[in-house]
C-alpha cells in the first residue's frame, strides 16, 4: 500500500518538542509518517523533531508557502531574490527533519493577486527560480511537490494543466507535483482528466475533504479519486491535511474561522477511511 501520512497543520504549525505526544500517537494509530510546515523555528527545533520522528519510526514531509515580500512571480528582481533565500532556508530546515519532499504553494505567494490572469512570462519568472532552488534542494536529495490552489487563495496555479506547465517550465528533476483533493474539488472538471494530466510528474497526493474536516465526511467524489489514483498507478504518500483553530494565528492566515472535525477524529477515522478506500480500489 501507498504510506500515509498525516499533516500536524491540524494542531499547530509550529515546529517543536511539544509535538512529541502527537507523534507518539500518529505512529500508534498506524501511520508512516508525518508532514509538517516549515516556519520560522531555529535549526536545532526541526533537529530535535527530525530525530525523534526518526526514533520512533516515523517518516517526515514538509510542507511550506512563501509571502508577499518573498514571491518567485514578482517583476521585483530583490523579491524574486528573498524567494530563493527562503526556500533555499526551507530546504535546510526539511534536511534538518530528514524529510525527503517539500511540498505546497511555493511558486508564488499566498493571497496575493493582480488584476488578470496568469501570464505566460509569469511562469518563466517562476521557472528560473524554481530550478536554482532545485538545484540546492537536489544537494539534499529533496523533491518539490509543486501544489496549485483553488481561485480563492492563487492566481498563477489552479489546475494540473497549469501545474503541468509550471512544472515544465522549471525543467528540473527535482521539482515535481502534487495533487490535493481539496483544492481539485473545486478547480477541476473530473478527477479522472486531472490525475491522467499531471501523472507523469505526481510526487505527493494531499487527502482532503471539501471542508477540511475529517476526509470521507464531506462531498469531495473519494472513489473517483481513489480509483483514478489507481489507473495511475500513483506510489506515493497520501497524506492527509486538515485544519482547526488550534493555532489561531496560522488559521487567521488561512481563513479558518471555525472547527471542522476534532483532529484526532480527523486522525483516526481519516486513517481507516484512506486504508479502506485504497483497499476498495487496489491502489
Amino acid at each position: 500500500m501507498n504510506k500515509i501520512g498525516f499533516n500536524v497543520l491540524a494542531w499547530t504549525a509550529a515546529v517543536s518538542d511539544d509535538l512529541f505526544p502527537i507523534l507518539d500517537r500518529l505512529k500508534g494509530i498506524g501511520y508512516d509518517g508525518a508532514e509538517f510546515y516549515l516556519g520560522p523555528q531555529e535549526s536545532a527545533a526541526y533537529q530535535r523533531v527530525g530525530n525523534y520522528t526518526k526514533d520512533i519510526g516515523l517518516e517526515t514531509t514538509a510542507v511550506m508557502t512563501l509571502g508577499a515580500d518573498e514571491n518567485p512571480v514578482s517583476e521585483s528582481v530583490e523579491v524574486r531574490q528573498r524567494a530563493l533565500d527562503k526556500i533555499k532556508w526551507a530546504v535546510d530546515r526539511a534536511h534538518d527533519l530528514n524529510a525527503k519532499i517539500i511540498c505546497g504553494p511555493f511558486h508564488s505567494a499566498h493571497t496575493v493577486f493582480v488584476n488578470r490572469p496568469a501570464l505566460e512570462q509569469e511562469y518563466a519568472l517562476v521557472g528560473e527560480v524554481l530550478h536554482a532552488a532545485a538545484d540546492y534542494a537536489a544537494q539534499a536529495n529533496i523533491t518539490f511537490a509543486l501544489e496549485a490552489l483553488n481561485r480563492f487563495e492563487c492566481y498563477l496555479c489552479n489546475t494540473m494543466e497549469q501545474l503541468l506547465k509550471l512544472v515544465k517550465a522549471t525543467d528540473h528533476p527535482n521539482v515535481r507535483a502534487m495533487f490535493d483533493t481539496h483544492h481539485s474539488n473545486i478547480e477541476e472538471k473530473k478527477y479522472a482528466a486531472a490525475l491522467q494530466t499531471i501523472a507523469p510528474v505526481l510526487a505527493h497526493v494531499h487527502i482532503s475533504e471539501n471542508d477540511r474536516g475529517t476526509p470521507g465526511d464531506g462531498q469531495v467524489l473519494w472513489d473517483d479519486a481513489f480509483s483514478s489514483l489507481a489507473a495511475i498507478k500513483y506510489q506515493g504518500w497520501l497524506t492527509i491535511e486538515a485544519f482547526s483553530r488550534n493555532d489561531p494565528d496560522f488559521a487567521n492566515a488561512i481563513g479558518v474561522w471555525r472547527e471542522f472535525s476534532d483532529p484526532w477524529d480527523i486522525a483516526e477515522n481519516g486513517y481507516k477511511f484512506i486504508r479502506e478506500m485504497s483497499l476498495k480500489h487496489g491502489l
